[in-house]
């Protein structure tokens, strides 16, 4: 067999609407990658925040985003998953112009929380991607989606640098904020064109999105006795490190880049630099670690994102400018590991009629310890910069041991 052919085969995969959504996800994710290197100093330093301030925009943006999964998913599972997709993506283009615009913080908080309600489209996008993936090439799948992202991304930090550099992180940060609102556009003018991947007659009706709320809670809550206790359990350590990871989610740029609350005090070039060494790590990594997701078991990897954390945070947060490339790089593996072997076997547990509920219930209540988690990552940091991240580091420990002795693997691996 050729080597053209059998990458035909290992790459069969990818066609119809996960084509459609990585296409989708390389214009977003590029896109989100330059506004988002300087998020914290531009808030922090040129619209009038505080480290407190910057955790309570995080805590209120993600609180509207925890409040909206439950409707999301049980409408998914309803009505379907496109018109949600496609119809909300341009919500969410729209939310960023207040950022061109803002003259102060308040106007990131508006856009913020307009932005996180489009996003009930976020259960329905996760299931569309498991219903239209196989079994045995989820891990690759999965894995494939943020490798084909950050490959669109790599020149992001770059580029965001550049326009800062040019342009002063002000005007830059405009700048980067009006390429995110049409590269948004595009990328919901592409999703119109998914095909549904469940069978339904109903169609909604705009009353439905308040009206379905009780409903949606019950049902969301009630699918749980229905599906095996391993994804419970699953869930429970996806909840520990969600807030552990939300404790330093928005300083990281803060402590890294020069500033009156900076520790490191990197140029903003060099932090551009430092971000491109993630994206790098990721790409080189995303082929091998989804295969041994597909190929060993989904347990394995999930355990060692929780082992690569660890050097990678005390070498960001006790590092200098040449450690600080080994310590993006291993919180980029880490990232690729948890997602990829997490989200493949939740869709191993979980069957297609169910999998847009279980989603919504579960960010439901990761997005309300995230909200909490950067509140008082805010607090914590203005008191003690290193605190938020080393906790981070102590959260992985309990987390570990759940996946370890209480998660198992299924038989037989739901259907795509």
């Amino acid at each position: 067999m050729g080597i053209g052919t059998k990458l035909r085969n290992e790459f069969s995969f990818v066609r119809g609407n996960y084509l459609v959504l990585i296409i989708s996800w390389v214009l977003m994710d590029f896109a989100s990658e330059l506004p988002s290197l300087y998020y914290g100093p531009w808030v922090m330093y040129d619209l009038g925040a505080t480290a407190s301030i910057l955790g309570f925009i995080g805590f209120a943006s993600v609180l509207v985003l925890a409040a909206v999964q439950f409707p999301g998913g049980y409408l998914a599972d309803r009505y379907g998953r496109k018109w949600l997709i496609s119809t909300l993506t341009f919500g969410v283009a729209l939310s960023f112009i207040f950022h061109v615009i803002a003259p102060s913080w308040h106007w990131i908080l508006v856009g913020g929380m307009i932005g996180s309600l489009c996003l009930i489209y976020q259960p329905a996008l996760m299931a569309m991607v498991a219903d239209s993936t196989s079994p045995e090439k989820r891990g690759m799948a999965f894995s494939i989606t943020t490798l084909i992202a950050n490959v669109a991304t790599t020149p992001a930090p770059i580029v965001a640098g550049i326009i800062v550099s040019l342009y002063t992180r002000a005007i830059g940060m405009r700048i980067s904020y009006a390429i995110v609102v049409l590269l948004y556009f595009a990328a919901a003018l592409l999703r119109s064109r998914l095909k549904e991947t469940i069978k339904t007659e109903e169609r909604i009706k705009p009353r439905d999105l308040i009206a379905s709320y009780p409903q949606a809670i019950r049902e969301s809550v009630a699918v749980w006795k229905t599906i095996p206790r391993s994804m419970f359990f699953l869930f429970i350590a996806n909840l520990i490190i969600t807030f552990a990871l939300s404790l330093g989610q928005l300083f990281f740029a803060v402590y890294a880049v020069e500033g009156e609350k900076s520790v490191l005090n990197l140029t903003q070039i060099e932090w551009a630099l430092v971000q491109t060494a993630l994206f790098i790590a990721m790409i080189i990594s995303a082929i091998p670690i989804g295969k041994a997701i597909d190929k060993i078991n989904r347990k394995a990897p999930l355990l060692l994102a929780h082992l690569t954390i660890i050097p990678g945070v005390l070498f960001f947060v006790y590092g200098n400018f040449a450690l600080l490339f080994v310590a993006v790089a291993l919180i980029g593996i880490t990232q690729l590991l948890f997602f990829s072997s997490f989200a493949s076997l939740q869709a191993d547990l979980v069957p297609r009629e169910k999998r847009a509920k279980v989603i919504g219930f579960s960010q439901f209540v990761s997005y309300i310890l995230m909200a909490f988690g950067m509140l008082a990552g805010g607090i914590i940091y203005s008191f003690n910069p290193q605190l938020p991240f080393l906790l981070m580091i102590a959260l992985v420990i309990p987390s570990a041991l759940v996946i370890a002795l209480l998660v198992h693997e299924p038989a037989k691996r739901e259907a795509g």
